[in-house]
């Protein structure tokens, strides 16, 4: 699966910029294709919301693949294994963010779909960041996963009457 997500991810940054991959939506030779919606797939990203309100990091770890990949809105640092990603929950759960979509992309592929998008978090505080986001989810084990999620604030502040 390592392989396959080194041939995929490349195509779906590409896709996640607004070029068109064709390869993206090919299924690998011999693979049968989980069959799935954007009505799941944006259920993908509820399900990782929900993780979060639990205010438990290993919850959240648990919506990534084991060689998942976190760029993080709020640390510079790739986390590249799940004690990496979990080190960041732990500490951005503190703050008691809630995610929600703002605008959104939903591409599908075989075993692959991409998630892409704006969304703003809140924090308890009352403080929010809106964000760009990319989740790349894989169907593994019997499960959709996050193989790769890139989150980054937005960088021009939103214009005030528009």
């Amino acid at each position: 699966m390592n392989l396959l997500r080194a041939a995929l991810l490349p195509a779906a940054t590409m896709v996640a910029i607004g070029l068109a991959s064709p390869a993206f939506a090919q299924a690998p030779a011999g693979a049968t294709c989980k069959p799935t919606d954007e009505k799941q797939v944006a259920a993908l990203f509820d399900r990782w919301n929900d993780s979060l309100r639990t205010l438990d990091a290993d919850k959240v770890v648990a919506n990534y693949a084991s060689d998942g990949v976190l760029l993080a809105t709020v640390s510079n640092t790739p986390r590249t294994n799940p004690a990496e990603i979990r080190d960041y929950f732990v500490k951005f759960l503190k703050n008691t963010p809630q995610g929600k979509i703002d605008s959104r992309t939903i591409k599908i592929g075989c075993n692959i779909a991409q998630d892409i998008g704006t969304y703003t978090f809140t924090f308890k505080d009352g403080k929010t960041v809106h964000a760009r986001y990319t989740y790349v989810y894989e169907f593994e084990n019997d499960k959709w996963l996050i193989a790769h999620h890139h989150s980054s604030a937005m960088p021009e502040a939103a214009s005030k009457g528009k």
